[in-house]
């Protein structure tokens, strides 16, 4: 709980509020909670157990289907806080999700499987390094605040676990991307197949032999693959390849 750091005006989103432990710890700090859970018997539980209790919500819905601006507007918050115990097995589209919202959120305080949780932080040439990587580190800045062991929860899962505070940091403005689409584009053709390089990987959006120029005068190795490049390297490469007319298809 100290990591998020609530305030009493704060509105949190809690994903996945399960029996609402959290939900009740929540509730203490922040001025508003809504306790989204998918689980109707769950949810059931979480409306009995906050009956008496305004300042928290039951959301029973999929994560996934939350318009979060409409929770924002509704209570007169520009920007809210989330907090949640993500399912390992839809971590990356809830995180794609969220940062679809990102206009109406601070900060993402998250426990995700320790593995994602270095990809979420990983940095440019690590193993761990890639899409979703880069990805994260466009709408945050993510640090890894701590492990969480396996025999710290019952049932006893079989894998390492993390938390994750991602303040939100939108990088357009700052990388000077000015057509986001077509950016992401570009970015996922360079990771589309691993082993090659961005050169081969981009030969059908832009010419190879600008390319590798450009590249040598940016100072990035024209041999690289994708995961070596950082986001700036990304939004660099992409604004020069744009500006001289061999903008990506």
């Amino acid at each position: 709980m100290r990591s998020l750091g609530l305030q009493p005006d704060d509105a949190v989103l809690e994903i996945g509020a399960g029996p609402g432990t959290m939900t009740e710890l929540l509730a203490e700090q922040a001025g508003k909670v809504w306790a989204v859970e998918l689980d109707p018997k769950l949810a059931g539980v979480l409306r009995e157990k906050f009956a008496d209790s305004p300042r928290v919500e039951v959301v029973e819905t999929d994560i996934l289907d939350l318009p979060i601006d409409s929770l924002a507007r509704a209570v007169g918050r520009e920007r809210i806080r989330v907090f949640g115990n993500l399912p390992y097995y839809i971590t990356s589209p809830c995180l794609l999700h969220l940062f679809d919202y990102h206009s109406c959120i601070t900060e993402i305080v998250v426990m995700v499987q320790r593995e994602v949780a270095e990809r979420i932080v990983a940095a440019p040439g690590s193993a761990a390094y890639g899409l979703f990587s880069v990805t994260c580190q466009y709408y945050t800045e993510p640090r890894m605040l701590f492990s969480i062991p396996p025999e710290a929860f019952r049932p006893r899962p079989q894998v390492h676990s993390a938390l994750v505070r991602m303040r939100v940091a939108w990088q357009k403005e700052k990388l000077g991307i000015e057509d986001e689409k077509a950016f992401w584009k570009l970015v996922r053709a360079a990771f589309a197949q691993k082993r090659k390089t961005l050169v081969n990987n981009w030969k059908a959006r832009c010419d190879p032999e600008r390319l590798r120029a450009v590249m040598t005068d940016l100072g990035i190795d024209w041999r690289a693959r994708a995961e070596t490049l950082s986001l700036a390297e990304f939004a660099a490469l992409f604004k020069t390849l744009r500006s001289g007319g061999r903008a990506p298809a």
